[in-house]
């Protein structure tokens, strides 16, 4: 923005001003055009540019232009420079004003110019690295789409505090860190004696002031910066100008988009003119601003391959953490140790936090999303056994019950879809909720489901999930990728629990002439007792009405998601794969009495098959502790039967003991970190 934008020619003497290159100037070619005069002439040295609309003019030289255009009609004169000026008014322009029929000028105005760039620049091409931007009004908005531009800030997500605190103005960064701050360049050129009477402020708002932080390396060491502008300090002057000046600054957010937070934080920098007297304000001569947006935090779905499998140690489910283990060898993935109390038996590594990643045009950051249900941070040990270069964000809940839909656990990503036209290339954002109100009704907390909306990214579906204990949807669905191509694949299948399944076959083990087989036959009667079950024969689940009440109550709330999923994924009945499973209904659990209510709510009646741990084509599933026939569990025969076929290989995994206990299975245990996306999210149109 030039605040010199009109100059007033005289022809008592030639007019001076200042021109920031590739900023237009409007020139006032009316106001001394001599009486009786009817047309003029312009012309203008090198490396001025002399635009009139709807008007051709001759080649810029230093001879007369000789084209005359009308002083009576509506008209712009418009000038702008393209190279910075070595010396005081070295560039000029001319206007020469002409009588009718007359071929030799009355007079004669001129302007001597002096051309300053001044240009506070990104990478708003997004090619990875900083540019000159052409357009100076480009550098101030913040397009979306394939031909968009604006440059992107990614959030320091550190899991342990990498940056080590000098004093108030200065930090150290490791090398690797520094990497992830965005480059946001000064450039300031012109004559020395003009820049010696100007000064440089680099500004934003109070308020964009907080979410983001200015760097410049010192001269004589590149780790150690010093922080020009963050919260508290949204202004920075320099010292006096003596020359020309390039600075890099490095440029990094504090916080991801969110409800108060639109993610657009803008930069700008000001030339402004010392006061020639005490008396005389100073005066504002060019401002130049870049915009840059906070990338998103991006959620990976189970379908992407997987990097690494992250996994809680405990002593008491070694058998499920050998099978994990080999699980993971299997698939080629590294396995990182968590180690945590015994007494959470780690159901916060699944529940509570995602693996997501961001990414800027320079650096894709994989980062944990941590939604804790404790208040002290130091209870949390993920953080600090994470891998290098992955890192940590919190975002908090306000339930802090074991069972909550307020966290990270309540929320899944499909993978990319196509719905009536529609494309999703990163996915939706399915978010588990009561769906209608009632005094009982849990929902997901809005400051979390504000942040999920505002990464803009991954629109959104919400998914009835209120009826289950937990109340996470990952208790009735999941998605697993695709090994087998054919014409009509969607890329994924989506495994949804059903009761109706299970009950079928049942039935068919008991025409079989199976009915007295039972249930649990492997489980020892103490594990049994302490998770509330009963080794029951397969004849006498069947004859169970009440139970059989309770999964036709659960097979409602399933397929109300059935239709959501179907109409929100595009997804057709060929899409779906049926997984047997059971409910029952119980009282919630790990609440105070007080706050228990007459409702009841959905859990697994044995081992949930849909808390599935996907590492590509292998799966790892709970054991069911099915009906044995002829040796064989005849849910995991089932499972088999559906999924192997399609290229996968089926692990079940011995969780029982305890997997009811705090309510959850061991398969919340383990996390797995993937592959993130290879679409950009600055490509889309939200």
């Amino acid at each position: 923005m030039s605040y010199q934008s009109i100059i007033h020619l005289s022809l008592d003497s030639p007019a001076h001003a200042l021109c920031v290159v590739g900023m237009e100037v409007f020139l006032d070619v009316s106001g001394c055009a001599p009486q009786r005069c009817e047309s003029f002439t312009i012309g203008a040295s090198p490396g001025v540019l002399v635009d009139i609309p709807n008007t051709v003019l001759a080649a810029p030289n230093d001879e007369a232009a000789t084209t005359q255009v009308s002083l009576f009609d509506p008209m712009d004169v418009l000038v702008k420079m393209t190279s910075p000026s070595s010396a005081l008014d070295d560039s000029k322009v001319w206007v020469s004003y002409y009588q009718p029929d007359a071929q030799v000028p009355v007079a004669t105005a001129e302007l001597y110019l002096t051309g300053l760039v001044v240009s506070l620049d990104a990478d708003i091409h997004r090619s990875g690295k900083v540019e000159m931007a052409s357009d100076k009004q480009a550098k101030k908005n913040w397009v979306w789409g394939p031909g968009g531009w604006g440059a992107i800030l990614l959030v320091n997500c550190s899991p342990v505090d990498m940056v080590q605190l000098l004093d108030k103005t200065k930090k150290v960064f490791f090398s690797e860190e520094i990497k992830n701050l965005s480059q946001m360049v000064l450039n300031v050129q012109g004559p020395s004696c003009v820049l010696k009477n100007h000064r440089l402020v680099l500004h934003t708002s109070q308020e964009e002031s907080e979410k983001a932080r200015v760097y410049r390396a010192q001269a004589d060491d590149s780790s150690t910066c010093e922080l020009l502008l963050g919260p508290g300090q949204h202004t920075y002057t320099f010292a006096p100008l003596e020359s020309r000046l390039t600075e890099t600054f490095y440029v990094e957010a504090t916080e991801f988009p969110s409800a108060s937070f639109s993610g657009l934080i803008s930069y700008s920098v000001s030339l402004v003119q010392e006061a020639p007297a005490l008396s005389i304000p100073e005066t504002l001569v060019h401002r130049d601003t870049v915009v840059f947006r906070v990338a998103p935090c991006i959620f990976i779905p189970s379908t992407q391959m997987p990097l690494e499998i992250y996994l809680c140690r405990e002593l008491q489910v070694q058998g499920f953490v050998d099978t994990v283990m080999d699980l993971g060898e299997r698939s080629n993935i590294q396995v990182a140790s968590v180690y945590e109390d015994p007494n959470r038996l780690g159901r916060w590594l699944q529940d509570e936090m995602a693996f997501c990643y961001t990414q800027a045009p320079h650096k894709t950051v994989s980062l944990v999303l941590d939604t804790p249900r404790v208040h002290k941070l130091e209870d949390f040990p993920m953080k600090y056994s994470l891998s290098p270069g992955v890192g940590y964000m919190i975002q908090s809940t306000t339930d802090h019950r074991v069972a909550s839909v307020d966290s990270i656990g309540n929320l899944m990503v499909s993978p990319p879809v196509k719905v009536k036209g529609k494309e999703y290339p990163l996915g939706r954002i399915l978010l588990g909720s009561s769906f209608y109100p009632s005094k009982e009704a849990r929902d997901m907390s809005k400051a979390l489901r504000d942040f999920v909306y505002a990464q803009q990214v991954q629109a959104p579906v919400e998914l009835f999930s209120d009826w289950l204990m937990i109340g996470h949807a990952d208790e009735f669905m999941c998605f697993i990728p695709t090994q087998i191509k054919s014409k009509d694949e969607k890329g994924f299948w989506l495994l949804l629990a059903s009761p109706s399944s299970c009950y079928k076959l049942f039935q068919e083990k008991q025409k079989e002439g199976y009915g007295d087989m039972r249930l649990f036959e492997e489980v020892r009667e103490d594990q049994l007792l302490s998770n509330g079950r009963q080794a029951n024969t397969i004849n006498q689940i069947l004859a169970d009405e009440d139970m059989r009440k309770q999964n036709d109550y659960v097979e409602k709330c399933i397929n109300l998601n059935r239709d959501v999923l179907k109409r929100e994924l595009g997804l057709l009945e060929r899409h779906i794969i049926d997984v047997p499973q059971l409910f029952c209904l119980e009282q919630l659990t790990n609440v105070p009495s007080k706050e228990q209510t007459g409702k009841l709510y959905a859990r697994p009646f044995f081992p949930n098959l849909l808390r599935v741990i996907v590492m590509g084509k292998n799966l790892g599933i709970p054991k069911p502790f099915g009906p044995q026939i002829r040796g064989t569990c005849c849910l995991e025969a089932k499972i088999c039967q559906l999924l192997e076929p399609l290229g996968f290989k089926c692990t079940f995994i011995n969780d029982f003991d305890c997997y009811m206990t705090e309510v959850g299975d061991f398969c919340a245990c383990a996390n797995v970190r993937r592959v993130p996306f290879a679409y950009k999210w600055w490509s889309l149109v939200p």
